[in-house]
């Protein structure tokens, strides 16, 4: 199963935000201004065209092959230093950072007989981090680029430390992989966005020396990896017969032996291979995967090979819509949308008008749904309530406004906010329901929260905070769980007005534009797409998604996006039974 993913390559956008600038010696961009997108990939990475300086080119058409040469990070960006003057080749640190910026502009200053001199200007993007981490970025670059003939040759005698390149040469030179470490529970894979430049036959020897150095910096608390700094791999990665060439590319699998997996059990050992597998797959490396610890195999039942289907149980893509099905809110109740009909859920909620927002737990047999008190401000309007789907409810917290609940995948918590600050867990325990706060300091500061659903491997939480998108960690620890780590993510044009967790990795948007009411975003804040329009009537008040298909509640009625259309037939359809009616759509989570 090839990874999925959302972009298509006829509705791709890259977010442009409009800043003003002025450029005055090292300028900067307002701490407030928004982080932008860089686009979308919707196509395998071109091989990197890095040709040499071309014989009596000018500096300012060097100036920019250079930069093109620097997407190539072979050999330590080899070809690049040979746009530099020998003292420079050897002193260049490329490592230093890794900087995508918009078009840069170079300001040529009165050039010197041999000596040439270019002022170099472009508004920031994004950063790579160590390891391929993408990581939004605001600002400014300023730097000074200087020229000496040499050999009647011009070369680059002075340049900033680092590589810099524009978004797309990034776009066309780098491509998105997907690390998988576990959550806590071992339970689930969790996904660590990345950003690589490698050729098909190196990507999977790159992907696995990134899995073993480990987990991003900020994603390392909250996730749990089977790999330590005890295990290596033994020797090259190779087809699963044992070929070196064309490793990764078409049919023939892959081999790989590690070192130091003694005394791992049974157990732990297919954890480690989920986490190799998913990582492969996804970034469409086939298999059989012929995992060997020290020569012998993983596990002697699979010594021909894995597949995926031998830890599907760790599928980041598997559907959790399960049984459950599609629910609604109809009338201030809860009901059941199967065939066009709509079926009042049989306990508690179904038989209420006073509901305002609800969640379904994975399995469908919880349920926590906010519900208007019938009092007047300033006495608490809303209360939150958690019961069960088939039987009874109470409420376990009040307030003047409560977000959506959002269910925990795993320990029966459903999580919400309250009045725009504070987070809470409703934690139940057979027929109790007890209320634990979350420490939400870190996001809680930024501003008010009107949305907050938890990610389906529970290791991240998607939040709007005074109308833009938020992405934090979720850190478990003895005195309770916190939330970390928040990150701006750039939506486009408009203000966020509910949001839902597609897949592990992607985020739906309903905002408050007219023309792009929806849109897709990723994780780390990289990709954006809008989604179909065609049938909408803004506004869009709330989204609800599955890893197949979005559901959206707009001014007429309920509608559905699925993932799977083609591209011609993907638009917006009404919900049979839900047509023309106000009402919300409701799935687990």
């Amino acid at each position: 199963m090839a990874r999925m993913k959302f972009v298509r390559p006829r509705v791709l956008v890259v977010a442009v935000v409009s800043v003003a600038l002025t450029l005055s010696g090292c300028a900067s961009l307002p701490d407030t201004s928004t982080p932008e997108a860089i686009g979308t990939i919707g196509q395998q990475p071109t091989e990197p065209v890095a040709p040499p300086p071309a014989a009596g080119a000018e500096p300012s058409l060097l100036l920019r092959k250079f930069f093109e040469a620097s997407t190539d990070p072979s050999n330590r960006h080899g070809t690049a230093r040979e746009y530099l003057t020998a003292d420079r080749a050897r002193t260049w640190q490329d490592g230093d950072s890794t900087i995508i910026v918009d078009k840069m502009d170079f300001l040529e200053e009165p050039r010197s007989g041999d000596e040439a001199s270019y002022t170099i200007r472009a508004t920031k993007v994004a950063q790579l981090a160590s390891g391929g981490t993408y990581e939004p970025l605001d600002g400014v670059f300023e730097g000074k680029a200087r020229f000496k003939r040499v050999d009647g040759q011009w070369r680059i005698s002075e340049i900033p430390d680092g590589v810099m390149m524009e978004r797309g040469l990034f776009v066309k030179n780098y491509r998105d992989v997907a690390l998988y470490y576990l959550d806590p529970s071992g339970t689930k894979t969790v996904p660590d966005p990345r950003w690589i430049a490698a050729r098909q036959d190196q990507v999977a020897d790159h992907l696995l020396g990134l899995l073993l150095a480990g987990p991003s910096p900020s994603l390392a608390p909250a996730v749990r990896s089977q790999f330590n700094d005890k295990i290596s791999m033994i020797g090259p990665v190779t087809k699963a017969d044992g070929r070196t060439s064309s490793v990764g590319v078409g049919p023939g699998g892959i081999r790989v032996d590690f070192r130091g997996l003694a005394g791992m059990d049974a157990k732990d050992r297919k954890l480690l291979a989920g986490q190799v597998i998913w990582t492969l797959q996804n970034a469409d490396i086939s298999g059989p995967y012929v995992l060997l610890a020290d020569g012998e195999p993983l596990d002697e039942q699979f010594a021909s090979g894995w597949t995926t289907s031998d830890v599907a149980e760790l599928n980041p893509l598997a559907n959790t819509l399960n049984d459950v099905g599609l629910h609604a809110i109809r009338d201030g109740g809860l009901v059941a949308v199967k065939d066009g009909i709509l079926t009042p859920a049989s306990g508690y909620f179904g038989g209420v008008r006073n509901v305002r927002s609800v969640s379904l737990s994975s399995d469908g047999t919880l349920v926590a749904a906010v519900v208007d008190t019938g009092r007047q401000a300033p006495d608490p309007t809303s209360a939150l309530m958690v019961g069960s789907y088939d039987g009874t409810a109470f409420p376990v917290a009040e307030g003047g406004m409560i977000t959506r609940p959002s269910w925990a995948p795993d320990d029966g918590s459903a999580w919400a906010v309250i009045d725009g600050a504070r987070v809470t867990r409703a934690v139940r325990d057979t027929s109790l329901v007890s209320v634990v706060d979350v420490d939400a300091t870190a996001v809680s500061s930024i501003g008010k929260i009107t949305e907050l659903r938890l990610s389906r491997d529970g290791v991240r939480v998607a939040m709007i905070i005074d109308g833009k998108v938020y992405i934090a960690n979720v850190i478990p620890g003895p005195a309770g769980y916190a939330i970390t780590n928040p990150r701006a993510v750039p939506t486009g044009a408009g203000i966020a007005r509910s949001l839902d967790w597609s897949t592990s990795e992607n985020v739906v948007v309903a905002l408050d534009a007219t023309e792009i009411p929806v849109v897709m975003v990723s994780i780390d804040g990289s990709r954006l797409e809008m989604l179909p329009n065609r049938n909408l009537t803004g506004p869009v008040t709330v989204v609800d998604a599955t890893t197949t298909s979005e559901y959206v509640a707009d001014a007429r009625a309920v509608f559905q996006l699925t993932n799977t259309d083609a591209e011609a037939d993907r638009n917006w359809r009404e919900v049979p039974g839900l047509s023309g009616l106000n009402a919300i759509p409701v799935l687990p989570g």
